[in-house]
């Protein structure tokens, strides 16, 4: 086999594997970003269900407190 077809083969090999390093290192760094992205989801669903709507069994509370309400707006 020729120098010249030896060293083609060697520089293919060297730019293939430095890619497939490349590839690989991309593959570990999305999986990190995938499982950070997951703990945010996690988070913020956890944060909307602890700050949603008030329950339908507190209004009796808002009713009671009209007045209190009606009191602040006079002032």
């Amino acid at each position: 086999m020729p120098a010249t077809a030896r060293t083609t083969l060697a520089a293919s090999t060297l730019i293939v594997g430095i890619t497939a390093v490349g590839l690989v290192r991309v593959i570990f760094h999305l999986r990190a970003i995938q499982s950070n992205l997951a703990a945010t989801t996690s988070v913020a669903q956890t944060v909307a269900d602890l700050t949603g709507p008030v329950p339908e069994r507190l209004t009796s509370v808002n009713n009671n407190l009209r007045p209190v309400r009606e009191f602040c707006d006079s002032i």
